[in-house]
């Protein structure tokens, strides 16, 4: 046992100090330079602890920059030379982040839409919708069959628009990415786009990038140690793009298949081809990181976004967060069909997001199309379903310093939803909406 035993964080609070963070951050940095070396993570991490037990202990408690420069040391000592430098680029990379999230409401970013959300806000505006007291006006009038209607048709507009897109294209395009952080609803707005493009004799062919994940003995970890599914390193990227280029040239490939269950990948197992009226379909969180198709070029990619691009200002001047509807939608998804608990997902919630920062988020502009999958009316019906949750985290989380993000999430959501008429009766949101998806009762088949 390691004569340390809690560190400093830069808020200040003191936290228990867990060796097994250094190891997976080291294990990352490895991964980033494709080297998959668990092992040799961990024996690095041992040294560095050593390192750090010569300068302090019960009474000397380290900061995170403490132990940070030890990992650097250790690494560069060691002659780990390569996962030095983006062990310390990873670093240099969160030490802007905190910077930019200080200065971020005193400039714009280009990683926001601001034509489509103006269209939203716009749209929202004329309907009555773009604030919680417009909202809660118009179901009290008995009004909530036609927000629910223009809402519906609002999405499908933005289907439509992509259907012709594509269309108008089919004799270039061999590749459409569907893509957008958790909870997007990319998997209802696949089908839907799948549907109408069958009409015009097309056909999306789906390639799964979910079978090209390393097995879980080379998947990366976050600082909790949670696997993290979400990062894109976590996928065979260098075999996903020999597979595509070979798609494209008109070769047959092997998809291999991964279980879930075990953590494994088998290789070679189903053979896939294009036929002349086929265009591969990825539907990815990952679609528009470059490194997942760059061995085929733009021109034989259309790439579509999506986002729930909600307009609602509550009653004391804030406006629903993306990330939260989504947050929300995850919840209910994950206990509806993975048994998960919805605490879970509120604790897992901060690598998922850490990865849509950096991974997702700064690819928006490269997308063809944007697609806005919120609907005002879906968190009304979130709201019986959660709020009890929400009431018991931001009384059971208060003061862990180790679950801030968690509480900040709850205590943010709690309030919004305390600001929503709630709605029970869901017998006049379609079948086949997108909310479908995460309440469930869909006509669709996922």
């Amino acid at each position: 046992m390691s004569t340390i035993t809690h560190v400093l964080k830069r808020s200040g609070a003191v936290v228990s100090f867990t060796p097994e963070r250094i190891t997976n951050a080291i294990y990352r940095a490895s991964v980033a330079v494709g080297e998959r070396n668990l092992q040799r993570s961990r024996q690095i991490s041992d040294l560095v602890v050593a390192d750090l037990e010569k300068h302090y202990g019960v009474n000397k408690i380290p900061t995170i920059e403490d132990i940070q420069d030890t990992v650097e040391k250790v690494l560069i000592e060691n002659g780990d030379v390569k996962v030095a430098k983006a062990y310390i680029l990873y670093r240099d990379d969160r030490a802007k982040k905190r910077q930019e999230r200080a200065e971020l409401a005193s400039r714009p970013s280009v990683n926001i839409p601001w034509a489509k959300i103006w269209h939203v806000l716009d749209w929202a505006i004329d309907q009555d919708l773009n604030t919680t007291a417009g909202l809660a006006r118009r179901i009290a009038k008995g009004e909530i069959a036609e927000i629910i209607t223009a809402s519906e048709q609002k999405y499908e507009e933005d289907i439509e628009n992509v259907t012709e897109m594509v269309a108008l294209n089919k004799d270039s395009l061999k590749i459409v990415i569907i893509t957008g952080p958790s909870s997007s609803g990319k998997t209802t707005s696949t089908i839907k786009l799948g549907q109408r493009l069958e009409h015009l004799g097309l056909k999306l062919t789906t390639l799964n990038v979910d079978n090209y994940f390393f097995n879980l003995d080379m998947h990366p970890k976050d600082e909790f140690g949670d696997y993290d599914f979400e990062t894109p390193q976590a996928l065979d990227l260098e075999l996903i793009n020999q597979h595509l280029s070979k798609l494209v040239a008109g070769e047959e490939i092997y998809v291999p298949y991964y279980d879930f269950k075990t953590g494994m990948r088998s290789s070679d197992l189903t053979p896939m081809h294009l036929a002349e009226n086929e265009i591969i379909l990825i539907d990815s969180l990952h679609g528009l990181y470059p490194p997942m198709t760059d061995s085929v070029g733009d021109e034989h990619k259309f790439k579509l976004y999506l986002e729930p691009l909600l307009q609602l200002k509550t009653s004391y001047g804030e406006y629903i967060r993306w990330t939260d509807i989504r947050l929300l939608r995850r919840m209910l998804r994950d206990a509806s069909h993975r048994s998960y608990d919805p605490t879970k997902t509120l604790m897992h919630w901060h690598y998922v997001r850490t990865s849509e920062m950096r991974n997702i988020i700064p690819f928006v502009s490269h997308a063809d199309y944007i697609v806005n999958s919120a609907m005002p009316y879906e968190l009304c019906y979130y709201k019986p379903k959660l709020m009890n949750e929400f009431q018991k985290w931001t009384t059971e989380l208060e003061g862990d310093p180790l679950k801030t993000d968690a509480y900040i999430r709850a205590k943010r959501n709690r309030a919004a939803l305390e600001d929503i008429p709630a709605l029970i009766d869901e017998s006049l949101i379609p079948s086949d909406s997108v909310i479908r998806e995460f309440i469930g009762g869909s006509s669709l088949k996922y």
